[in-house]
């Protein structure tokens, strides 16, 4: 390259990424292999979407986006009829999947990038009864994965089910195909998840809480169907039997750095530490999962008390946990290597975290009180639901993949 080349590049290198994102794919390469930043915008989503507002974290301002504003407030959508409701169903990679509500009460089902402002409309399943199949309470329409290479998603699927008695029924819309398929799929610990129950996606697969076991259930989306990989995978949970007497809350997972991850506190002779787990291996044998973060919470509780319960760990540093403070009604950041903790309260100024990012609240604190005794160990009643997922925007802006947008 000339010298202005190599100095305009350089230039571009260092800008934000909204700013260059519609370059060509040789100059992507480039900047994604530059910027290794682990400083990107991405959000806490809550759960349970008619409840309060659907972002209750929001991480701007990072170093590879240079957004003013937090990922969930961008999500804002337009349809060509009036609409009564809107739900948003799955955040993964990037893309949102919503359920518009139109005035005679059809549902309008979309898919779309909301940075670019992209939206597809998808065509309604060919399947009989469908709209009695939808109001049935063990109908799920939460699930959105995706198939990335260097950092791009290159194709989506849209996955919704129905439950039976060790059996699921799949139908998924797949961006490749732009059609829909559905699969019957053996799955013994089915028999208590319901249109409550939401999935966690990575990897191309879904991953559930099981009801019935200490265990998670899993299905990978883009290798079922082909004979190899139909049915279901039943993954136990690490530390059971004397290290389930000693964990302080219930099970949950998360995501960070590629891997779906279960963090608990455990209490033995009066010391209380954080055990982190990733899961390494789709099967039930013992090393599923690896142990990599064992660390004393002495100096935590010493300044913040024990009145906190789990939120999520960093997207992209797995270092940092994330706990809610009942008593200080503010998010704990703790970086389990140095053991640095930081207090961000809903009512404080907004100010820079850990990672490089602005942190933004909405209705956090009102959420978190709605659901804090769903963690104690205690309250075992209810069923095991996820009630966080994170939203955090890929390494580069692309195009929506599949169909055009409507």
């Amino acid at each position: 390259m000339e010298i202005l080349e190599v100095t305009l590049v350089n230039v571009l290198l260092r800008c934000p990424l909204k700013s260059i994102a519609r370059f060509r794919s040789d100059f992507r390469d480039l900047y994604i292999s530059f910027n290794s930043s682990s400083s990107v915008s991405w959000s806490i989503i809550q759960t349970n979407p008619h409840k309060l507002a659907l972002e209750i974290v929001g991480h701007h301002g990072c170093e590879r986006w240079g957004l003013s504003r937090s990922p969930g407030s961008l999500v804002s959508f337009f349809a060509e009829t009036t609409i009564t409701k809107l739900n948003v169903l799955a955040c993964t990679d990037g893309l949102v999947t919503i359920c518009a509500e139109s005035s005679d009460g059809s549902p309008m089902y979309y898919i779309g990038n909301p940075l670019l402002q992209e939206w597809f409309r998808l065509p309604q399943p060919p399947f009989r009864n469908f709209e009695r199949l939808r109001k049935n309470e063990r109908f799920s329409e939460s699930g959105l994965v995706t198939k990335m290479e260097n950092g791009v998603v290159v194709s989506y699927k849209v996955v919704w089910l129905l439950t039976h008695e060790g059996k699921v029924l799949f139908m998924i819309y797949s961006s490749d195909a732009e059609m829909w398929e559905s699969r019957i799929v053996t799955c013994p610990h089915t028999a208590l998840l319901s249109s409550q129950d939401k999935s966690i996606a990575l990897n191309g697969f879904l991953h559930w809480l099981s009801n019935l076991t200490s265990s998670i259930i899993t299905y990978d989306c883009y290798r079922g169907h082909t004979g190899v990989d139909d049915e279901c995978h039943i993954v136990p949970f690490p530390g059971a039997g004397k290290d389930d007497e000693i964990r302080r809350f219930r099970k949950t997972i998360t995501t960070s750095e590629g891997s779906i991850v279960y963090f608990n506190e455990f209490c033995e002779n009066g010391n209380r530490t954080l055990r982190v787990w990733r899961l390494v291996k789709y099967s039930d044998d013992p090393q599923a999962w690896q142990l990599f973060w064992d660390v004393s919470l002495a100096s935590l509780i010493q300044l913040i008390g024990i009145d906190y319960f789990p939120v999520v760990m960093h997207p992209l540093k797995s270092e940092i946990i994330y706990l809610w403070s009942r008593s200080n009604k503010g998010l704990i950041l703790f970086n389990l290597r140095t053991k640095v903790f930081s207090l961000h309260k809903e009512t404080e100024d907004v100010r820079k975290c850990m990672d490089g990012c602005v942190l933004s609240f909405n209705w956090c604190s009102e959420y978190m009180e709605s659901i804090y005794k769903y963690f104690l160990s205690s309250v075992q009643t209810d069923p095991n639901l996820l009630h966080f997922s994170q939203y955090v925007l890929p390494r580069w802006l692309h195009h929506f993949p599949g169909p055009k947008p409507t």
